[in-house]
């Protein structure tokens, strides 16, 4: 059932990104001046197979679930913020959704498995679970409901693409989901739970270690399971954290761009980069959040932030606001003017 995630993503059009390299060495500045921009651009035109990249029609899913692990105290809040903070999304109240409208994206919100249904116009209902099982005591999920999961994300890309989407932008939203993220990084990097632990929605010092001990029982608890990455998103994951996985891999295999959030979509990424690491030329990094181990992810990543603005929102937050950079660009590669045509003498 998890076949398609292994299925061929063909890398952006090399001739079209020589074009536009081409481009920009004749565009009135000093190359190279616009910096990142430009890499921006060039990869926006392989990726578009165009030679006048564009990033108008903008998509954001918001996977939501409950996490079991909640239990053993990992976070700040109560379980019941991730129902209160959906319903946020629904009435467009959430810092996302302010976001998402200055840009003029398209927004949806994804039940992937609250702890119950919530009764409201504007949801999109995928459920494969009441939240995931507390992975400090056994597995989080299911074969079935990780196959389930992963197929959310995949249908969330299609949405998109019925739509005409040029960038896709996936969030999260789910209380105790930094704990799951990171046992999930742990066992994809080696890294410590020390130096990946982090602060989440707001722990003070004892409460993050009390956080990194139990993620790290959890682990060792595991240890003998966890050979694969979806054997890691299995035991340790979210339902919404595998929609993540899902919808980065498919959208990649559909030509579409990627823009990353921030911790826990960073291990999603890492997780879809080991499940097939072809997808790696789709994907940008919006920035780096103030989350302790995201630093360290995108190392792992060989993954450059274009911003680092203390975030630490989550929710897709951070990737929305990178994405006017992203259609600036797109805008100056397209409408600046070159040497030949300002009559400027460059020898």
């Amino acid at each position: 059932m998890t076949a398609w995630l292994k299925h061929k993503i063909d890398a952006p059009e090399d001739f079209f990104y020589q074009q536009a390299l081409y481009k920009q060495s004749q565009l009135t500045k000093p190359q190279g001046s616009l910096g990142v921009l430009e890499d921006i651009a060039t990869r926006l035109a392989a990726m578009q197979k165009t030679e006048s990249p564009s990033i108008e029609r903008v998509w954001v899913s918001i996977f939501a679930a409950d996490h079991g692990i909640a239990e053993e105290g990992v976070s700040a809040f109560p379980q019941i913020v991730t129902t209160e903070m959906v319903k946020n999304f629904v009435n467009e109240g959430a810092a996302v959704n302010v976001l998402s409208r200055f840009v003029c994206a398209q927004f949806e919100v994804v039940d992937v498995g609250l702890l119950k249904a919530v009764e409201l116009d504007g949801i999109v209902v995928e459920r494969v679970g009441h939240g995931t099982a507390n992975f400090a005591k056994q597995a989080a999920m299911t074969e079935t409901q990780l196959n389930a999961a992963l197929l959310v994300g995949k249908r969330a890309v299609k949405r998109a693409i019925e739509q005409n989407t040029q960038l896709f932008i996936a969030g999260e939203m789910g209380i105790a989901n930094t704990s799951s993220a990171t046992a999930i990084a742990m066992a994809l990097t080696g890294l410590t739970a020390e130096q990946l632990t982090g602060a989440g929605t707001g722990l003070a010092a004892h409460a993050i270690l009390h956080k990194s001990q139990v993620i790290q029982k959890a682990l060792n608890l595991h240890q003998q399971e966890l050979k694969t990455p979806l054997k890691i998103l299995q035991y340790l994951g979210g339902f919404e954290i595998a929609a993540l996985v899902g919808a980065y891999i498919y959208a990649a295999q559909k030509g579409l761009p990627i823009l990353i959030d921030g911790f826990i979509s960073s291990v999603a990424a890492l997780l879809a980069v080991n499940i097939n690491s072809q997808i790696q030329s789709w994907l940008f990094y919006a920035h780096q959040s103030q989350e302790k181990g995201h630093r360290l992810v995108l190392e792992h990543l060989q993954a450059r932030a274009l911003l680092d603005l203390n975030m630490r929102l989550g929710e897709g937050s951070g990737a929305v606001i990178a994405v006017p950079l992203l259609q600036m660009a797109c805008k100056l590669h397209n409408e600046m003017a070159t040497f030949e045509q300002a009559k400027i003498t460059t020898h």
